[in-house]
Parts: structure tokens; C-alpha cells; sequence
């Protein structure tokens, strides 16, 4: 896990984070975050000094969070600024501190990195455009490596059969040909299919009239966990999806689902959100089946067909970046 270290990676949507403390956990490191007086995100390693009290239980009190058990403060920095059972509480010793991590909030997400990030997060200009609306889905907790969720979402051989009538036909389950190509730690691929017709409970795709009846997706994935996906049927009408997966640690994972599209703004966004909460769990209990729970990384560990392109580029491109 240590070259993990060195990227971003998601740990809460922005909005749940306020200036309570609110526990997460990245790569096995516990971690507390808060928003601090100007509304920056701060995180900290959850776990006091003193005893290995998790700070996520206490409180912030003038910028600093306050340890529950004996009322340690810390502040943004991770530096113990006072300890209320010393004669004089302001005297505290120079190792008193705990680990502080880099944090930024984008595109309605915090995203840690534990070390030194490698590479920047990718930029989504339609999320930042008001011709375009976007709707949180989940968070998908999963019991497996977030290795696998990530492989699953861009797998094009499964929807006729785990999402018959929402993504797939099981009467058409060809995959046709498509390229795959690899630019450092980026993925990217295309993929045209016949278009899956909205159902009466979720008339989630766009109605307008089209040129053809092929749904066609161009996608991304940035290294090691997040993807990004543009569809579109042929004219003006689009959907662009954020999907990054949290490792928590090499057993589970949370997925995190933004979804913008540029049609249908006056439908609700529970009609999206159950609409993924439903394809998520369709695919939950496949994924959660899958053994080893990491994806295995070895080229040779499991059977590649020639439609598994994007999954075999994917691993090799996780090979080569060194994240396997």
C-alpha cells in the first residue's frame, strides 16, 4: 500500500463535512476531519497521542479539536497546544503532535493524500458549468478491495447479465471491438452499444430525438481508482460520471457516484440516486464474491479474452506506475 500513499483519494462528499470531527479511514490510517473557521478542510491521524483515543469522538473548540478522553488540544497543524493536567498546560513537550495529511476539496468530494501526491486530480469542466447539473449518488460500501469495485465499473461484459433491461440486453451480449490506450497513469478507451431503453421507474437517460440508437461512452481512468465517463447518443444531450472508489483498507472500499448531465433538470435527484443505488447493488454481490478481493495484478492469475482489453490495460498500467 505505500505507493498508494502518494495519491489522491477520496474520503467523504464535501458536504458532510462541517466543523464537527468526523471520522474516515484511508489505507488503514484513521483519520478526523473538520472544516476550520474559513471553512478549509483539515485532517489529522485519529488517534490522540497520549492514549490512541480516536480525536473523531471529541469536539473543535476555537479551531482545535479537543481529545474526549483527557481534553488534549490539537491544532490544524497536529501540534498539542495544551494538556489541562500539567501545573502549567501551555508547557507541552516538543513530540506531543500527531501525524497532519494534505486535503483538498474537488469536485464535491475531500480527497487526502497521505504522502506527496504524484499527480494532480483530473479536471471535469462540466461540473463547473451551470448548463449542467450534478447529482450525488451512494456511498457504495463494499466489501472488497477498491481494486476490484473500480475493475467492475468498467467492465463491458457483465451488463447483459447482472443489469438486463437497465444496461444490457441478455439477447445481444456481445462485446464489439473497441481500442484501449495508455498514457502514463491514464486509461482510455471508447465503447459504442445499442442504447438500453428507460424504464417506466427510472427515465434516467434522455428522451430527445437521435441520430441512431447507439449510446456511446468515452472513458478514463486516472490512476489508481478513479474514472471518468462521458456519454453521449449523438447530439447535444450528455451524461458525465465521476466514479472514485475509497481504499479503506485491502477488504473494503466506498465508492463515491457524481453523475452531471445537461438534460431533465427538473427531475428529482432520488430518480438518479435509486437508479444507482440499484445497479450498485446488482453489481455489490458479484464483486463481493470475487476471490482474491484485490484485483491480481499478475497478468497471468487469471483468464484475459480479448474483450477483457480495458481490465488487462488496467492492470498493466498499474503495474507499470509501480501501484500493483
Amino acid at each position: 500500500m505505500r505507493t498508494l500513499r502518494h495519491c489522491w483519494h477520496p474520503v467523504a462528499y464535501a458536504h458532510a463535512i462541517t466543523d464537527a470531527p468526523c471520522a474516515s479511514m484511508l489505507l488503514g490510517e484513521p483519520l478526523v476531519l473538520w472544516r476550520d473557521a474559513n471553512g478549509r478542510i483539515r485532517v489529522l491521524r485519529d488517534a490522540c497521542v497520549h492514549r490512541g483515543t480516536a480525536l473523531s469522538l471529541g469536539r473543535v473548540e476555537a479551531g482545535e479539536i479537543v481529545c474526549p478522553y483527557h481534553g488534549w488540544r490539537y491544532d490544524t497543524e497536529g501540534r498539542c497546544t495544551r494538556i489541562p493536567q500539567l501545573q502549567e498546560p501551555g508547557r507541552v513537550p516538543p513530540k506531543a503532535r500527531v501525524d497532519c495529511f494534505r486535503a483538498q476539496e474537488k469536485h464535491g468530494l475531500i480527497w487526502v493524500a497521505l504522502e506527496e501526491p504524484r499527480w494532480e486530480l483530473p479536471q471535469i469542466p462540466e461540473f463547473e458549468d451551470p448548463k449542467w447539473k450534478v447529482v450525488r449518488t451512494g456511498p457504495f460500501a463494499w466489501n472488497c478491495d477498491a481494486s476490484r469495485q473500480l475493475e467492475n465499473f468498467t467492465d463491458f461484459g457483465h451488463f447483459a447479465f447482472v443489469h438486463p433491461g437497465l444496461l444490457g440486453d441478455p439477447a445481444k451480449p456481445v462485446v464489439v471491438p473497441y481500442t484501449v490506450e495508455i498514457e502514463g497513469p491514464v486509461v482510455r478507451y471508447s465503447y459504442g452499444r445499442p442504447d438500453q431503453k428507460n424504464t417506466d421507474s427510472f427515465p434516467v437517460f434522455t428522451e430527445a430525438e437521435r441520430k441512431d440508437e447507439l449510446r456511446r461512452t468515452r472513458y478514463a481512468i486516472h490512476l489508481p481508482f478513479t474514472l471518468v465517463e462521458h456519454i453521449d447518443w449523438g447530439d447535444a444531450d450528455g451524461l458525465v460520471y465521476l466514479f472514485v472508489s475509497q481504499p479503506v483498507d485491502e477488504d473494503h472500499c466506498i465508492g463515491y457516484c457524481l453523475v452531471a448531465r445537461n438534460y431533465n433538470f427538473d427531475q428529482p435527484d432520488a430518480v438518479m440516486q435509486e437508479f444507482e443505488r440499484t445497479i450498485f447493488g446488482q453489481d455489490q454481490r458479484i464483486v463481493e464474491s470475487q476471490r482474491p478481493s484485490i484485483v491480481p495484478f499478475d497478468a497471468q492469475a487469471e483468464m484475459h479474452l480479448k474483450f477483457d482489453a480495458v481490465a488487462m490495460s488496467y492492470r498493466r498500467a498499474t503495474r507499470e506506475q509501480g501501484l500493483d
